[in-house]
């Protein structure tokens, strides 16, 4: 008989932690895909919204006399600092970038900070280093990386943390600014040891050709 009023308080207690389990409420579930970019980024990058003003009427009609790529989009010369541009996104975590994992063809490691973030293009277009800005957003992107896909074009791939944020930005043409150009030199001297890659050597090509003084690369 003495065992009765601890049968009975074990059972009243197994009947509120049931109840309090049936309550999904009361519990936070934490997905494995929600840690990853958190995780490296200290940030929610989920459900991410890019607010983008399209280009200005002025932009747009200084772009209608340029050449055009294969995607129909102006290309432009040195000279000219704002211009419309076609951008895309990429991710460390696509298959086709797996092997380099978040490093970047300049060497060093893509970025995806508050004020800084890594960008990707043809460096006969935009050479390694050249800095930008897009109109409606507050950060700085720097040219660290290429791709095959974008030779020659005037496509900028703005690098992202994740899947879902990379899908959040798409594809869109965007009023872009150079801040500062990078260097054509230094972008020839990186690939010159790459020209077992045909992209490469599309780039490569066509940055001699802009400059005469880096042929002597090509003979080294």
């Amino acid at each position: 008989m003495t065992h009765a009023p601890i049968r009975l308080a074990i059972t009243s207690l197994a009947a509120i932690l049931l109840a309090s389990c049936a309550d999904e409420s009361a519990l936070t579930v934490l997905k494995k895909s929600s840690l990853n970019a958190d995780a490296i980024f200290g940030r929610s990058t989920r459900n991410a919204k890019f607010d983008v003003p399209t280009p200005s009427p002025e932009t747009v009609a200084a772009s209608l006399e340029k050449p055009r790529d294969r995607h129909k989009m102006p290309l432009y010369g040195y000279d000219v600092r704002t211009r419309v541009v076609r951008t895309t996104a990429y991710t460390h975590t696509e298959a086709d970038h797996l092997i380099y994992g978040r490093k970047n063809a300049a060497g060093t490691t893509l970025r995806y900070g508050d004020k800084v973030r890594s960008a990707a293009a043809d460096w006969s277009i935009y050479p390694v280093g050249t800095t930008f800005r897009i109109k409606g957003l507050p950060y700085l992107y720097v040219v660290d990386d290429y791709g095959s896909a974008l030779v020659g074009t005037g496509t900028v791939d703005l690098y992202k943390p994740s899947m879902s944020v990379m899908n959040a930005w798409g594809r869109r043409n965007v009023e872009l600014t150079i801040v500062r150009w990078g260097s054509q030199k230094r972008s020839a001297e990186i690939l010159k040891d790459r020209l077992h890659a045909a992209h490469c050597r599309r780039m490569f090509a066509s940055l001699l050709r802009q400059r005469e003084d880096l042929q002597q690369l090509a003979r080294r």
